[in-house]
């Protein structure tokens, strides 16, 4: 597998490029995202499905751009696939053929299923969800995969996409049309869809407006969800917005104008006509479900169990030894589990005290003053993939607060919304500083621990000073006395 990697994804109406660059086995983080609204289907829906000349001629030249870019960037891979506006387009091999022998480029034009499954394997490895339905609107086309137990159990592709549904009713204003045309193909679909994962621009685009709207503490759009019933009123208003003006009152970002009130109408009436309740917005989608069954193909195009790709990257990238943040972790599960009959915590926080103190070491990286700050900040955007925002929050708050004083409640300003009670976060931030502390002279000591009533006692054969001294200092939780033994 090359270190650095291209996908390239030819939809409909945009054409979409994501650069990876490899960490470790199965580690990886994006190192470019270009897009090109080339719309290469337009006019083809009008036109018997054939693709347009100058729509193929901006394809050709955003293509040629993209390639470029790939070579700067030292790419040894390029892989591209092309969706609806190819697959459907009778006249598809005059495109074809041009890239193939100007450009050197060999472009694979997947059908519908393949489409979702590759949106499907992006959803399943990298948000934190066992069971839900992906749903990508694209220009020609809406992608559907339904994934149980963390496995893809169906996929299917609908001729329902922004484009088409524009050229069909919306340039007539025919909206009913429009409705019961989506209508007649979502009833081939039979199954409950309670959570939704949506993938693509339309759905990232709504979810960024959501977050606007609402004054959400993060900007991260991937893991971010939302009720559907709390936010019809929005999807209402865009569809019925008579002007660009009051689309960007709205928070229509300025590329969306053309598009947004269709992909909204489409949006809604599948959210809908299937009653779902919920939405987890995904920030990946085809390109990384692309990528993915390229490095998973070993492994049934899944992580192995217990591997966590957030995780991994930002150790592989920022840490220089592993193996302290893998002793750190370890040691967090045993200072958990010694104290729970002290704090109670459900056994759900344990595997967040350990992500945190793993990751506890990153903000060194950028600079060792104020490192604690620097790692709440990494943590906070660069643990992309892989936890909902509130296990985010709580795992860089963990981490920022490893001091004498336990957090209190002006601490966490702004990021209530997400996180657990006090209580809760100063046992976790006790915790993580024991942690700490035991490793101060970095020996990676093992210690055995024996709580008594109200008093830990912690044992190890080394005779550590700066650990003594360390532990004189950490303001503990319910009054538990700390005597260390060597």
């Amino acid at each position: 597998m090359a270190k650095i990697t291209t996908i390239i994804d030819i939809g409909s109406n945009s054409m979409r490029m994501v650069v990876f660059k490899k960490t470790s086995r199965f580690a990886f983080h994006l190192i470019n995202e270009s897009k090109s609204k080339v719309k290469i289907s337009e006019g083809c829906y009008a036109n018997n499905g054939n693709l347009q000349s100058i729509p193929m001629q901006r394809a050709f030249e955003a293509l040629k751009s993209f390639l470029k870019i790939a070579t700067n960037l030292k790419s040894r891979k390029i892989l591209c696939v092309a969706t609806s506006a190819l697959r459907d387009a009778p006249n598809k091999k005059l495109f074809l053929s041009r890239v193939s022998k100007e450009l050197n480029l060999n472009i694979k034009v997947i059908d519908g299923t393949k489409e979702a499954y590759y949106g499907g394997v992006a959803a399943l490895n990298l948000i934190d969800c066992d069971n839900f339905t992906t749903i990508d609107i694209g220009g020609g086309s809406t992608e559907f995969a339904f994934i149980t137990n963390n496995n893809i159990i169906d996929t299917i592709s609908l001729n329902i996409g922004t484009v088409r549904i524009q050229e069909l009713f919306f340039n007539n204003n025919d909206l009913d049309g429009a409705k019961q045309y989506i209508i007649n193909q979502l009833q081939k679909i039979n199954k409950n869809l309670p959570i939704v994962v949506g993938l693509g621009g339309t759905a990232r685009a709504l979810s960024r407006m959501i977050v606007l709207k609402d004054n959400y503490p993060l900007e991260v759009l991937h893991g971010f969800n939302y009720s559907v019933d709390k936010n019809i009123n929005l999807f209402n208003n865009i569809i019925d917005a008579k002007n660009n003006k009051e689309l960007k009152y709205l928070g229509v970002a300025k590329d969306r104008y053309d598009t947004i009130a269709v992909g909204t109408f489409i949006w809604k009436t599948i959210l809908e006509y299937f009653s779902v309740e919920k939405v987890i917005t995904s920030g990946a989608g085809v390109r990384e479900g692309v990528y993915l069954t390229d490095i998973l193909r070993t492994t049934n195009d899944k992580f192995p169990s217990n591997f966590n790709i957030g995780v991994r990257s930002l150790l592989d990238r920022f840490v220089d030894d592993g193996s302290q943040s893998a002793y750190l972790g370890n040691n967090a599960k045993q200072i958990f589990n010694s104290l729970y009959s002290l704090h109670k915590l459900d056994t759900k926080y344990r595997s967040i005290l350990v992500v945190s103190s793993k990751l506890q070491q990153i903000g060194i990286s950028l600079n060792f003053d104020k490192n604690e700050d620097h790692t709440f900040w990494y943590i906070l955007n660069g643990l992309t993939y892989g936890f909902t925002h509130e296990d985010k929050v709580l795992i860089a708050t963990i981490a920022r607060f490893t001091k004498k004083s336990l957090p209190k409640q002006k601490d966490i300003v702004g990021f209530e919304d997400l996180l657990p009670d006090i209580r809760t976060i100063q046992w976790l931030n006790f915790m993580m500083t024991l942690n700490i502390s035991l490793n101060s002279e970095f020996t990676k000591t093992n210690f055995t621990y024996t709580l008594d009533n109200n008093v830990l006692k912690i044992s190890s054969k080394d005779n550590q000073y700066i650990v003594k001294r360390s532990l004189l200092k950490i303001k503990t939780m319910d009054n538990l006395e700390i005597i260390y033994n060597s």
